[in-house]
């Protein structure tokens, strides 16, 4: 075994680490009623997706090039990856494996957006519908170097590292489909009734998040020098994230919080995802700050705007997702491609329209198969149940107190 396939396993092991991390850290952000149904939705996505990637999500991304093939891959040309399995030379399944424990934490993140009122079983449906349709092709369209789509955009193509647009924009825009679809809840909808029942799990489900995204963004290196640029931007964006966030918090409300802190460093992990091999280290510190800045008033939109997102995967993830690609317009170093460098404004035009285009077909795909679901066997839970609380109607109690 090589090194570099040693590392590519150990990140893979990272990243999967990260779904649990992210079950911790939406659960404890729900109330004690409603923690294991909030968890459960995370989970299902690791067995669900896992499977569907090596059956044929693998092949999806393997564009030709030519007709349909330009858009997305056969899903049936190599079924279950038997004969890549043949393959010793290289490990080609390390590879396989890294890809797949993207796809498990991008469907994972959705359900933040419908946490308290969402069934499982029809969760699982929109899982598997959305990931085929949407994230299996996105994902080559973004990083099949020869084929896609995005990746050779314009004349600069797109920059996205580890998946700013692939990843969380993907998310985050079929989030707030979801959140459209399901509605508001029951009860809940407000700053006052929003207080999460366990900040620990929450902080400790954010720390595994950052311990696994060293693994996200290192897990595909560029060599030594690359690896190591890509770890400091891993710590320094983060660590600038939560300190804006906390920063806004203590003007806002008076205080900073935990969660917020939290929250903050999510923020800055989303932002440096797309940038992290493409700024310098100064300006992964003020791209982590803007985005913990900018995110920490996004979450307040939903309020405003009166769509009920409830962890925020809007907020955290399609906003910083946005500000980390979009920053690589104005500031990618590697190449000297940004308008700062480059002194044109094709990197951030390409920044731009693909970010975007990826985001209304998300929206669109995960609105209308959401709807489809709600209006057939029904998306969201029962008055009765979510008022009572989904755990013990879906999965059993969280907490047995004696």
């Amino acid at each position: 075994m090589t090194d570099s396939t040693a590392w590519l396993l150990i990140s893979t092991a990272l990243v999967i680490f990260m779904t649990p991390g992210l079950a911790f850290f939406y659960g404890g952000l729900v109330k004690s009623k409603s923690v294991i149904s909030m968890m459960m939705l995370s989970f299902g996505s690791l067995g669900l997706i896992s499977v569907l990637w090596i059956l044929y999500g693998f092949n999806m991304g393997n564009l030709t090039g030519d007709g349909l093939g330009k858009f997305v891959g056969d899903p049936f040309s190599d079924f279950g990856l038997t004969e890549l399995s043949k393959v010793t030379e290289g490990s080609p399944l390390a590879g396989v494996a890294f890809g797949g424990s993207f796809a498990i934490i991008t469907v994972a993140l959705i359900s933040g957006s419908i946490a308290d009122r969402a069934r499982f079983w029809p969760w699982m449906l929109f899982a598997a519908i959305w990931a085929t349709v949407v994230y299996f092709p996105v994902q080559a369209w973004v990083w099949n170097v020869d084929h896609g789509w995005i990746f050779n955009f314009g004349e600069t193509g797109v920059l996205d590292w580890a998946g700013g647009t692939a990843v969380h924009i993907n998310a985050g825009a079929a989030a707030l489909a979801l959140a459209l679809v399901l509605g508001k809840r029951k009860v809940g909808f407000s700053k006052e009734e929003t207080q999460p029942h366990n900040v620990p799990l929450v902080l400790i489900g954010a720390a595994i998040l950052w311990f696994g995204w060293f693994g996200f963004n290192t897990g595909l290196n560029t060599g030594e020098a690359g690896a190591g640029l890509i770890f400091l931007n891993t710590l320094g964006a983060p660590a600038a994230a939560m300190l804006g966030w906390i920063a806004v918090e203590h003007f806002k409300e008076g205080k900073p919080t935990a969660v917020g802190a939290a929250s903050g460093v999510v923020a800055g992990l989303v932002a440096i995802t797309p940038a992290c091999a493409h700024v310098t280290p100064v300006f992964a510190l003020v791209l982590g700050l803007i985005a913990g800045v900018i995110c920490a008033f996004a979450i307040d939109l939903k309020f405003k705007l009166g769509f009920d997102d409830t962890l925020d995967v809007v907020g955290i993830h399609l906003v910083a997702g946005f500000v980390g690609c979009w920053f690589l317009g104005f500031l990618a170093f590697f190449p000297e491609t940004g308008l700062l460098y480059g002194a044109n404004a094709d990197q951030l035009i390409a920044q731009v329209v693909c970010s975007l285009a990826v985001a209304a077909f998300s929206f669109v795909v995960a609105f209308v198969v959401g709807m489809a679901i709600e209006k057939t066997i029904g998306f969201r839970a029962k008055e009765e149940d979510e008022i009572a609380g989904l755990d013990l109607a879906l999965h059993g109690t969280g907490y047995a107190i004696d």
